[in-house]
């Protein structure tokens, strides 16, 4: 069975997409649909409140990452687990990169490939009529994209609403909500989004406050009515990477929490095991593992704790000399000689790449990747090309003597010269891998 679906998409970031699509989850399982949440583009964040919405963990879809055929399959295994599909956008819902058709990341790519309907979620504070010319532009901007209904943000009073939903009207496009400005729902936030699913020791509380805001001012049955059945490729089973282990220990604490579920999915389908095992709790990866991965996450706001985690330290070096060990971002920086914390003090990491980090001395790095691998290791063969993205603050304060990992491009192809490190089994990058190119 093929679950119908549904795009939630704004004009813009901050429209306030994802907080009404956790509130739409949240609503939609308490009436005791099996819903089955996906994310537009490179994030953990996001993904981790629609698990906790639905009770089942969230998949990424990218146009731009991800072959098509890799999405294909990822698009029918979301559609057959689940009653109702609902996906959340990026950014505004055309935003993407300058790329070949349907590859530029967008969500737009996703809705006109698999036919899906589009909520769109429109910020209407500061506006009122306008908001109708902003609506026509985005139904009318590309045939291949279908917006199926709105839903007002934000609106000041009952008088605000109807000025909108009259102008509105006349356009055909259906409002399914229209939420009040309410300060209490927002999501607390930090410099990589927001803060962490779970982080929020209120977070059940957070849930249901999200769900009684759906079911009070969102047509749910309308909702419910706009999706429909993706139009799905024919898919075969397809995994986005090889697993670089028969057996991975894999990092998993409140430091490290940043790796993709579908690429944990993929090593599972193809025959590996998982086995977690937490740093910050001074536990070193397991013995009968073949390799081990340091996923990204926030261990600038852990750093004396890893530290002070000598067991973790020397468990890792005595199977780093014999076995691979990846880092990818915040796992990269742990792999280093010392990191910097916001307060400018350093801390002694690992020391199994030669490099140090610094979170005092923050710089943006942000956007798509494509790695072309130095050497074989935990990505994949020499000269195999793996796309992704990057996304820190962190600066190099010290490079280190080790051979890099990778020669790196943006999205556009444009050569960003070489990253990361490798000595010996060790190899770490700041690079989040998503999927082959």
């Amino acid at each position: 069975m093929t679950a119908p679906g549904l795009i939630v998409a704004g004009p813009r970031s901050g429209a306030g997409k994802t907080t009404i699509t956790i509130a739409l989850l949240a609503a939609l399982r308490r009436r005791g649909i099996a819903v089955q949440a996906a994310k537009v583009g490179p994030d953990y964040i996001d993904p981790a409140f629609h698990e906790a919405a639905t009770g089942r963990p969230s998949v990424n879809l990218d146009s731009w990452a991800m072959k098509p055929s890799l999405l294909d399959a990822l698009m029918d295994d979301a559609a057959s687990s689940a009653e109702l599909l609902v996906i959340e956008g990026a950014m505004g819902l055309f935003d993407g990169i300058e790329a070949g058709p349907g590859r530029s990341g967008s969500t737009a790519d996703l809705a006109a490939r698999f036919g899906l309907p589009v909520l769109l979620v429109i910020d209407v504070s500061g506006q009122s009529q306008s908001a109708a010319a902003l609506v026509r532009g985005f139904a009318a901007h590309d045939p291949e994209v279908r917006v199926g209904g709105i839903v007002l943000n934000r609106t000041a009073s009952e008088r605000h609403r109807r000025l909108v939903s009259g102008a509105v009207a006349a356009l055909g496009i259906p409002i399914m909500g229209a939420l009040p400005r309410e300060e209490a729902i927002s999501l607390p936030e930090r410099h990589l989004g927001l803060v962490q699913a779970t982080e929020h020791g209120d977070l059940a509380e957070r849930l249901a406050r999200l769900a009684a805001l759906a079911e009070r001012h969102l047509d749910l049955d309308a909702i419910l009515k706009l999706a429909t059945p993706p139009r799905l490729n024919p898919a075969k089973a397809e995994i986005a990477l090889p697993p670089p282990g028969t057996r991975i220990a894999l990092a998993r604490d409140e430091a490290f929490t940043f790796i993709y579920p579908h690429l944990i999915e993929g090593w599972r389908k193809a025959g590996a095991g998982i086995v977690h095992f937490a740093p910050l709790a001074d536990e070193a990866p397991p013995e009968d593992c073949d390799c081990c991965w340091l996923p990204g996450g926030y261990p600038e706001l852990h750093a004396g704790r890893l530290a002070a985690a000598h067991r973790f330290r020397d468990g890792l070096a005595s199977f780093a000399a014999t076995r691979p060990v990846h880092g990818e971002c915040g796992g990269y920086m742990v792999l280093g000689e010392a990191l910097e914390d916001a307060d400018g003090v350093s801390h002694r990491m690992t020391g199994l790449l030669g490099h140090a980090t610094s979170f005092a001395e923050r710089k943006l790095h942000l956007g798509y990747r494509e790695a072309r691998l130095l050497a074989g290791g935990p990505l994949g063969l020499e000269g195999a090309r793996v796309r992704g993205h990057e996304f820190h603050y962190a600066s190099l304060t010290a490079t280190g003597n080790d051979a890099p990992f990778a020669e790196l491009a943006d999205g556009q192809g444009q050569s960003l010269g070489m990253t990361g490190g490798r000595r010996g089994h060790v190899t770490g990058t700041f690079f989040h891998a998503i999927a082959s190119a």
